[in-house]
């Protein structure tokens, strides 16, 4: 089983209080968990901020965009994968992207995973890019991705969507990884369809085993309609982590921070008929010895890799603390 971590990017004001985490923060938390032995650090992906953050705090958040940030890291660090844990595909232009996300895989000798979803939050969306008010997210989502494998494949690279196009566009230097993996983001039919037709990956969020497997039957047959081999498809899962001694703690815990209101801001969408005990049965969230059970029961569903999962905590040092004690407790159970 492979462990990830979600880098404090673009998560102030969401999952944690704002203000939060320095750039030099961010940095911090990436090298210390190749140090402490994690498989991925990812960086989650905002250009605005939404309105449930604005209702809640007085001032903004900083979000730092990911691939620049996980740029710095990898220069930082050797061995670390670097996950955008999600990359919001409506809002980038494929072709500058597919320059940036090549850039970042030759600088980090084929490091990048890329993670990408339609995003959660349509206000951001409309905000950042109103020309594209009416245009479906999942349709930007194909295109997007269908761009940056002909960017990273083809010497002349030409597109031609309902929305996305370019014409005879020669992007090098190529990605170091062949293909570089794209982990499709979400837990909806959508998401599914993608990562059997289009990507390496399939990534949701906050699910438990059940689902898991559910779902993976439904990336194969998607995978197979298409001619591709289900077996090339990894199934990964993107989970708050919340440890404690006690039951007790780490309710508590989890109470106090503000991930509780991250949580409520996805009610009306990926959370929708999710109440805090399901909540906490759907992510690794207990005691030691609760969790290894929880990572033995996602294994047994065929889950692979826990990407990019987000420890809960109020300060840098707390957050740290959780990923400490997940690789003290946790990780040597499933190596």
């Amino acid at each position: 089983m492979k462990f990830g971590v979600e880098a404090p990017t673009c998560t102030a004001g969401m999952m944690y209080p704002t203000p939060f985490a320095t750039a030099q923060d961010v940095v911090r938390v990436a090298v210390e968990a190749e140090q402490l032995g994690y498989y991925d650090v990812g960086g989650n992906d905002h250009l605005s901020t939404m309105q449930f953050i604005r209702d809640a705090w007085t001032e903004p958040p900083d979000f730092f965009e990911p691939l620049v940030t996980l740029s710095n890291i990898a220069a930082r660090t050797s061995v670390i994968r670097l996950t955008t844990g999600i990359l919001v595909l409506p809002m980038r232009d494929p072709v500058l992207l597919a320059k940036q996300v090549a850039t970042l895989d030759q600088l980090s000798g084929g490091r990048v995973i890329l993670g990408v979803a339609v995003g959660g939050y349509r206000d951001e969306f409309e905000g950042v890019v109103p020309d594209l008010a009416d245009a479906p997210r999942a349709r930007l989502a194909v295109e997007g991705i269908e761009s940056l494998r002909a960017l990273w494949t083809e010497r002349r690279a030409g597109y031609a969507g309902r929305y996305r196009r370019f014409d005879s566009v020669e992007s090098y230097p190529k990605p170091v990884q062949d293909p570089l993996p794209i982990y499709s983001g979400g837990n909806v039919e959508g998401s599914l369809r993608r990562a059997g037709e289009l990507c390496d990956g399939w990534l949701p969020a906050k699910v438990g085993p059940d689902k898991i497997r559910a779902g993976r039957e439904k990336v194969d047959a998607y995978a197979r309609a298409a001619g591709r081999d289900p077996a090339a498809i990894t199934t990964a899962l993107q989970s708050v982590v919340c440890l404690g001694d006690t039951a007790e703690q780490v309710r508590e815990r989890f109470e106090r921070s503000a991930f509780d209101l991250f949580r409520r801001s996805l009610q009306t969408t990926m959370t929708k008929g999710v109440d805090l005990d399901a909540y906490f049965d759907a992510n690794l969230i207990g005691t030691p010895d609760e969790v290894c059970a929880k990572v033995q029961a996602y294994q047994e569903a065929g889950l692979e890799h826990f990407c990019a999962s987000l420890f809960v905590g109020n300060t840098v040092d707390e957050m740290l603390d959780q990923l400490r004690m997940f690789a003290k407790y946790v990780m040597p159970a499933f190596q």
